[in-house]
C-alpha cells in the first residue's frame, strides 16, 4: 500500500505549481573525466567504478576484482570545488557492490554580518568565513539476472547531506534503479534515478541570523522538506573496431525529467527531455580521445532572436597497465569565455592474487 501511495503522490506533485526544479542538482552534474568528455553521459556504455553514479547496473561489466577512483574539477575558477570518490570490489561472480561519496562545496565564503562593531565603524577583521558544501553517499549493488534474457540489473540506496555554514543543515534518502543489456555491438541503458522521489528534510538554525533578518525586513525560513522527483535517461551505444587497434564508440541519451517545463529540446507541462551525444576513439586500448555535447538550450539575444546553444566538451585518457588517466574540458558557461572546467580523474584496478 505505501509503494503503491507514493508514486501517485509524486504525480500529484508534478501538476503542482510549486513544484521543486533543480534540488539537489549537484547529483546531475555528472562524474568521471570520460564521461564529461563525452558530453557527461554513460548510461549505456559505463563499464567501471563510476556506474554507482550513472547507471549501477554497469558494475557487472567491471573487469577487474577491484575499482577504486579519484575525480577532481573546479568551477567558475575556483569558486566551487567537484570531488568524487567510489570503490567497487566482486561479491560473486554475477554481483558487485560498490561505495561513492561526492562532494560539491563552495568554501570561504564571507559572513559580513559583525562588520560593524558596537560603534558602528567596519571592522573587517569582525568577518567570519563559512561553506556551503553538498554530499551524496551511495551504496550500490548490481546483479545479472538469467531468466531476463541476460539483463543486468542495479541500484543505489542514498544519503544526502547539504550543509550551509552554521546556517542550515538537510538530511535526504532516496533510491536509483538501472539497468543494461547488451544487443550483439549495441549496447542499451535505462537509468531511474531518485524513483520513488528523494526527500530532503531541511532544519534552520534562527538564532544565527533572526536579529539581521528582523532588522531587514526579511522573512526568517522555517524547516520545510524538499523533493527531487524522478529522473528517467535512456542511452543507447555502438563500439566499432578497426583493424584491431582502433576503436570508435557512440553514444546517444536522451534524459527525462518530471518536474515541469524546463528550457530544454523537447519540453511540457509534465515532462521535459533533453539530448546528449557522444563519440570516443582509441588507439590499442591505451590513448582515447573524446568529444561531446549537450544540454541544449534556447536563448533570447539581444537583438530579441532565438538561437539554439549548447554545452560542447572534449577529452581524453591514457591507460597504463592498471591505471587509468583521464582529463576532460568542459564549457559550463554555456559557451563563455573563462567558464570552462577542467575535469580530472585517475583510476586504479586491483586483482587478486593469482587471479
Amino acid at each position: 500500500m505505501l509503494l503503491g501511495a507514493i508514486p501517485l503522490f509524486l504525480m500529484e506533485a508534478v501538476g503542482q505549481d510549486n513544484t521543486p526544479k533543480y534540488s539537489n542538482e549537484f547529483l546531475t552534474l555528472g562524474v568521471g573525466a570520460r564521461a564529461f568528455g563525452m558530453g557527461a553521459q554513460g548510461v549505456a556504455f559505463v563499464n567501471d567504478v563510476t556506474s554507482g553514479y550513472w547507471n549501477p547496473a554497469g558494475l557487472l561489466r567491471v573487469s577487474p576484482d577491484h575499482q577504486l577512483m579519484l575525480m577532481h574539477s573546479s568551477y567558475f575558477a575556483g569558486i566551487a570545488n567537484y570531488d568524487f570518490g567510489a570503490f567497487t570490489t566482486r561479491v560473486a561472480d554475477s554481483s558487485r557492490i560498490a561505495f561513492s561519496v561526492i562532494r560539491f562545496s563552495v568554501d570561504d565564503i564571507p559572513d559580513t554580518r559583525f562588520l560593524f562593531d558596537a560603534d558602528g565603524r567596519i571592522d573587517y577583521s569582525r568577518i567570519q568565513f563559512f561553506s556551503a558544501s553538498d554530499y551524496a553517499f551511495l551504496v550500490s549493488y548490481a546483479q545479472s539476472v538469467p531468466f531476463l534474457g541476460g539483463v543486468q540489473v542495479g541500484g543505489n540506496v542514498k544519503v544526502i547531506r547539504r550543509i550551509a555554514g552554521d546556517f542550515s543543515k538537510a538530511w535526504g534518502f532516496g533510491f536509483d534503479f538501472g539497468a543494461q543489456k547488451s544487443v550483439r555491438s549495441w549496447q542499451l541503458g535505462l537509468s531511474a534515478r531518485d524513483i520513488f522521489g528523494t526527500f530532503n528534510v531541511w532544519s534552520h538554525n534562527d538564532d544565527q541570523f533572526r536579529e539581521v533578518f528582523n532588522d531587514t525586513g526579511n522573512d526568517v525560513p522555517v524547516s520545510t522538506t524538499e523533493i527531487t522527483l524522478p529522473r528517467l535517461i535512456l542511452g543507447i551505444a555502438r563500439a566499432f573496431e578497426i583493424r584491431e587497434i582502433f576503436s570508435v564508440l557512440g553514444s546517444v541519451e536522451l534524459q527525462t525529467t518530471l518536474d515541469g517545463k524546463r528550457n530544454t529540446v523537447i519540453r511540457s507541462n509534465f515532462a521535459s527531455i533533453d539530448p546528449s551525444f557522444g563519440l570516443e576513439v582509441g588507439y590499442n586500448n591505451a590513448i582515447f580521445l573524446r568529444f561531446g555535447t549537450g544540454q541544449f538550450q534556447r536563448i533570447k539575444e539581444f537583438s530579441g532572436d532565438n538561437a539554439w546553444r549548447h554545452q560542447p566538451a572534449a577529452g581524453i585518457g591514457f591507460k597504463i597497465r592498471e591505471l587509468t588517466i583521464d582529463y576532460a574540458l568542459t564549457d559550463v558557461g554555456d559557451q563563455a569565455e573563462g567558464l570552462y572546467s577542467h575535469v580530472f580523474s585517475i583510476k586504479v584496478d586491483f586483482n587478486e592474487k593469482g587471479s
